[in-house]
């Protein structure tokens, strides 16, 4: 038996069909998601923006989908993620190591020579390179881990760690000449 090859157009078609069918899945689903993302959340607006979210990443991950499995559970599973991330950022947005009132104390008054010092660090902070910059206060400043900070920035680990270790040792370098 003859294998036929299918036509550009047959295929065409096809695409669209799997398209329309995700397409109509996903608004037949958009009460039952808000109702999940309302009781994920246990408010009204922010579900509503979970499930923007959701929808979003199922649209640009619609490739990811295979036609003929459950696309409420893909969904579903898509939007616990990004809550759970949600979760996760808002924990660490929220944690602190000093007193909230500390940090607004610092650097404006006190001692002439911390002020002073701090001076000389924010002047050499600002010229190092950007990457390195961006390394160091992640890391030193902002107290993130080395794999935490690189997901940040969006580069390895070990791209991070470089650019860490040589903008540690430039400030270095330029905060010796000063004391």
């Amino acid at each position: 038996m003859k294998r036929v090859k299918p036509s550009v157009a047959s295929l065409t078609r096809e695409a669209r069909v799997l398209s329309t069918s995700f397409e109509d899945g996903i608004i037949a689903l958009l009460p039952r998601l808000r109702r999940f993302a309302a009781g994920l959340t246990r408010n009204l607006a922010e579900g509503d923006d979970l499930c923007q979210m959701t929808i979003e990443r199922a649209l640009k991950a619609r490739h990811q989908w295979a036609e003929g499995t459950r696309l409420d559970s893909w969904i579903y599973r898509i939007m616990r993620n990004l809550w759970i991330d949600e979760i996760r950022a808002s924990k660490r947005r929220q944690q602190t190591f000093v007193e909230e009132e500390a940090g607004l104390r610092e650097g404006a008054g006190g001692d002439q020579e911390a002020r002073a010092e701090l001076g000389f660090v924010g002047r050499a902070m600002a010229k190092l390179p950007d990457e390195q910059r961006e390394a160091v206060l992640l890391v030193m400043v902002e107290g993130y881990g080395y794999q935490e900070a690189a997901a940040i920035i969006g580069c390895p680990v070990g791209t991070l760690s470089s650019r860490f270790v040589r903008g540690r040792d430039a400030l270095q370098k330029m905060l010796e000449g000063v004391q």
